[in-house]
């Protein structure tokens, strides 16, 4: 079991960039697919990018590709979102999330098993 929590979220311009981090606390995060998805006001969530448990494997949204980069140090319990050539419409509420098992499904919400609360992510044009 992990319980994740986030931080780095902020205010940027369009064309910057954040870094994301999520600390998750647990003895199975080496064993635990995590990623981000966001969530703007007024919308659905929607997956971002994920990443697998030894981090060998990544996936992207395809409105993100190109530009956020995902990665993990499971020796610090931590998984990280850097984002590049932030656009307007990626502003949103990011969240963490872990997944047991393995990463298959990960870009299903409800294939989720547990979730940070969220940091604010938004980008002025």
């Amino acid at each position: 079991q992990v319980q994740p929590v986030e931080s780095g979220g902020g205010t940027v311009q369009a064309g910057g960039s954040l870094r994301l981090s999520c600390t998750a606390s647990g003895r199975t995060f080496s064993r635990t697919a995590m990623g981000w998805f966001r969530q703007a006001a007024g919308k659905e969530r929607e997956f971002v990018a994920t990443i697998s448990e030894s981090g060998a494997s990544t996936y992207y949204a395809d409105s993100v590709k190109g530009r956020f980069a995902i990665s993990r140090d499971n020796a610090k319990n931590t998984v990280y979102l850097q984002m590049n050539s932030l656009k307007p419409e990626d502003t949103a509420e990011y969240y963490c999330a872990a997944k047991d098992d393995s990463i298959t499904g990960f870009y299903r919400a409800w294939n989720i098993d547990y979730w940070g609360q969220g940091t604010q992510v938004t980008v002025s044009s």
